[in-house]
């Protein structure tokens, strides 16, 4: 009974110190704080439901979506502020597809707003 303790320990030893703890991806979410300061330049508002996205309230799509943003960024400022609001039961599935396409971007800051 001891020697079967002790390979079933070896074996929990083996598989833990075998196992990776990594993560695939990561996506940066920004909030809007107390002590943040408004920018001088226009936000970019997104509202995304579960089958439709709208940028300043036109229905677009996802995929010509960087295109627009970059012909909306003006041409002095660095950052594109871009406020996303959540419209009804969004998954988290569907809010990363769109943070990923954001992240492409450049300059892009995305605040997501939440569910409304």
């Amino acid at each position: 009974m001891t020697s079967l303790i002790d390979v079933i320990f070896l074996l929990l030893l083996f598989f833990m110190l075998s196992s990776t703890f990594t993560r695939f991806a990561e996506i940066d979410l920004a909030t809007g704080g107390a002590g943040s300061t408004p920018d001088a330049t226009r936000p970019l508002f997104l509202r995304l439901s579960p089958v439709a996205l709208s940028l300043n309230g036109r229905p677009q799509d996802l995929s010509t979506l960087p295109g627009l943003l970059r012909d909306n960024q003006p041409e002095a400022a660095a950052e594109l502020p871009v406020l996303v609001a959540l419209d009804g039961a969004v998954t988290a599935q569907r809010l990363t597809d769109l943070l990923a396409v954001l992240r492409r971007v450049p300059g892009a800051r995305v605040t997501v707003l939440g569910a409304s």
